[in-house]
């Protein structure tokens, strides 16, 4: 077991969970968002206590599916509606910044 998550873990899961369905945040995005860490940083929490969270909203710049769990995210992306591009996640339009949806 690798313990309890560090502050900073619990403040990136706490990001992860606010991801709207559909949407992806980088790792790199939930580092700027939070203003502290990098991607790796932020890499590392989700390798040790992600599996609880949407693991499948955070994903690498390029859009590409975590390695090794291609199938269950494209199930999650589907089901969510989640804008694809081939076998990425179309960045520009399923980005999400961190700020609260706008009313509809």
């Amino acid at each position: 077991m690798h313990g309890d998550p560090t502050e900073f873990a619990e403040r990136v899961l706490d990001v992860v969970e606010r991801i709207p369905p559909g949407r992806v945040m980088t790792y790199g995005d939930i580092a700027e968002f939070l203003g502290e860490g990098g991607p790796r940083q932020v890499g590392r929490v989700m390798a040790l206590w992600g599996g609880g969270v949407p693991w499948w909203r955070v994903i690498r710049a390029d859009g590409s599916f975590l390695p090794g769990h291609e199938q269950r995210a494209l199930k999650h992306y589907r089901a969510e509606g989640t804008p694809l591009r081939d076998t990425r996640v179309d960045m520009r339009l399923a980005r999400w910044t961190g700020e609260p949806a706008e009313a509809d």
